[in-house]
């Protein structure tokens, strides 16, 4: 028995032998909701080793294995290209399963993919094109946790106390980006990238037990009992016919809304330059640069000072300036400080070329946190929870979609006309992003969204206003 078992009770719309979280009441907040904290505890530490790998991966095909900048592109474009073929059929899936198994699952995949790259290592037999498959199957298995996730969390806290978890979660996820890239820097500086990434595995096992631990209980879809099994012939149609229309479902409901449409497509387009910084950011400070490994990782902590602010002060601006207003000017000037980036290859010094690094990952990773948390709990509220996998699996289609393209152009545009000319390009292009959310301008508050929570007590406290917390 876990030591810290307690009564538990029935949630009425649960299975028989399901079982809840405690009461939890909503003015308390969610630090006081149990099953938050089982979720909160798993993403912590998992944010965190995952900054290794992410940070480790593009290290060891640059420092280790010594890629040109188009094949350390490929590396960054096969991270991204099946979590978006995934996502096309997951939606539906996801919508009509139990999303906590989902979650777990995922995380056992990416905890053994990244434990091979050790292992392989210690053998001496470690190659690129490990790297690339572990990549895949890693971006695979984190987009499917990502998509679930979103889903999941309104059913877990409920809607009205969406701003207030996303933003908890993101002002964890800034913390694992403070410290994790620059614990990167320096396990990678002593033990070898390869070796560093066992702290990930690890990570992931741990978030899969914590999550494990959550008691709430989940509404999914009831099969009928009197259904004839289908032949293999029939279920392949029918898995074909139904992925489809599911996906279908998805670009409608997220495209056929009027407030979630502009952030989609400003997303899209932000995503070109996203593409162009996955596929070329190391290789730019690394290589044209000159930084070491550790350098490298503290530059990157400190977005995660940066995104800790953002998750701060998020909700402050949208009453401060309103929620559409917010999301245009944190889009606008995330994206005006990456100039920062390459305009840092023209300092005249390395402690100034490495301010302008540090000022982009600052106010840049700050105001995307900010625009991040808003437009999440902006597409958690207004659409209907029982649409939000497929929702998400196609708002993550068709973003993440775009960025294996772009990293694959600014792989083939840095070999033909060099690497800083073309993360100039890519910025550039991002730029136009945030005149998509003009539209938004004269959105003032969050619009009012379904109740709902699987905590009871939580659900109940929801239906009276209480304290911001």
């Amino acid at each position: 028995m876990r030591g810290d078992a307690r009564p538990e009770a029935a949630a009425p719309d649960a299975a028989p032998g399901t079982t809840v979280s405690p009461p939890a009441p909503a003015e308390r907040g969610l630090w006081r909701h149990a099953d938050f904290l089982r979720l909160w505890a798993a993403q912590a530490i998992s944010a965190f080793g995952s900054r290794i790998t992410r940070t480790a991966l593009p290290i060891i095909a640059v420092a280790t294995l010594d890629e040109t900048p188009l094949r350390v592109a490929m590396l960054a474009a096969m991270q991204l290209i099946p979590g978006v073929i995934l996502a096309i059929a997951a939606g539906g899936f996801i919508d009509r399963s139990r999303k906590r198994r989902i979650l777990i699952a995922a995380d056992l995949i990416r905890a053994a993919l990244v434990a091979s790259l050790t292992v392989a290592w210690l053998f001496g037999a470690l190659s690129l094109t490990q790297v690339v498959v572990v990549g895949a199957g890693v971006g695979a298995a984190s987009a499917l946790f990502e998509i679930t996730d979103v889903a999941y969390l309104p059913a877990l806290i409920g809607r009205r106390r969406l701003a207030e978890g996303n933003a908890k979660l993101e002002t964890t996820a800034a913390i694992a980006e403070i410290t994790g890239p620059a614990s990167a820097g320096v396990l990678i500086a002593a033990l070898g990238a390869p070796l560093a990434v066992a702290i990930d595995a690890a990570s992931y096992v741990w978030s899969a037990f914590m999550l494990g631990r959550i008691r709430a209980a989940e509404r999914v879809s009831r099969k009928r009992p009197d259904t004839p099994l289908p032949s293999a012939d029939e279920l392949d149609a029918a898995v074909s016919v139904r992925t489809g229309e599911d996906f279908r479902i998805g670009l409608a409901a997220v495209f056929g809304h009027p407030l979630v449409r502009p952030i989609v497509l400003t997303l899209m387009v932000w995503s070109i330059a996203g593409g162009f910084f996955v596929a070329l950011y190391t290789l730019f400070c690394l290589r044209e640069l000159g930084l070491s490994e550790a350098t490298f990782g503290v530059i990157i902590a400190m977005g995660g000072v940066g995104a800790l602010a953002g998750a701060v002060v998020a909700r402050g601006l949208a009453r401060v300036l309103g929620v559409g207003r917010t999301l245009i000017v944190a889009s606008a000037l995330s994206l005006v400080c990456t100039l920062f980036i390459p305009i840092a290859a023209y300092a005249t010094s390395p402690a100034l070329r490495i301010g302008f690094l540090v000022a982009h990952q600052l106010l840049g990773d700050g105001f995307s946190v900010a625009f991040v948390i808003l437009a999440v709990t902006l597409r958690q509220t207004v659409l209907p929870r029982e649409l939000l996998g497929r929702a998400n699996a196609a708002v993550h289609v068709c973003t993440a979609g775009v960025l294996p393209v772009a990293a694959l152009i600014a792989g083939g545009l840095a070999a033909l006309i060099g690497i800083r000319a073309a993360v100039w390009t890519g910025l550039l292009i991002g730029l136009l992003a945030p005149l998509l959310l003009w539209r938004l301008r004269h959105l003032a508050d969050m619009p009012a969204g379904d109740l709902g929570a699987s905590d009871p007590a939580m659900a109940r406290a929801e239906l009276q206003p209480g304290p911001a917390s």
